[in-house]
C-alpha cells in the first residue's frame, strides 16, 4: 500500500505560447496527453520533474508550473482533484455547441 508521501504524480502546466495544459512526458518534453506524462513514483523522481518544471518556467515555455497526484489506472494516470481533472479531459459541459458545429449567429 503507498503512503501519502508515495502517491504518484505528473508535473503539469499550462503552454506559454496558448495556454493549452500540458504534462510533462517521460521524453522531458510537454504533451498535450495526460497519458503521455511521466509518472513520478518515489521523491527522487519527483524532485527531478520539479526541476524540469522550473527550468521551463525559466525559459518562458510553460506557466502555472504544479506537481498534481494521480492514481494509476488501467484507462492511464487519473488525476485526483477535479480541477485537473477538467484540465485533463475538458469541459464537464457542452462547451460551446454552436461554435463547435459551426453554426453562426452573425446577422
Amino acid at each position: 500500500m503507498k503512503t501519502a508521501s508515495t502517491k504518484t504524480k505528473v508535473l503539469t502546466a499550462n503552454r506559454l505560447t496558448d495556454g493549452i495544459a500540458v504534462w510533462l512526458g517521460a521524453n522531458g518534453e510537454w504533451t498535450t496527453s495526460l497519458k503521455e506524462a511521466f509518472l513520478a513514483r518515489h521523491d527522487d523522481a519527483v524532485a527531478a520533474i520539479e526541476a524540469a518544471g522550473q527550468q521551463a518556467l525559466d525559459d518562458n515555455r510553460v506557466v502555472d508550473v504544479n506537481v498534481i497526484e494521480v492514481e494509476e489506472t488501467e484507462a492511464g494516470p487519473r488525476p485526483f482533484r477535479l480541477r485537473e481533472r477538467i484540465r485533463s479531459d475538458g469541459p464537464t459541459i457542452d462547451y460551446a455547441p454552436a461554435f463547435t458545429a459551426g453554426v453562426s449567429h452573425a446577422a
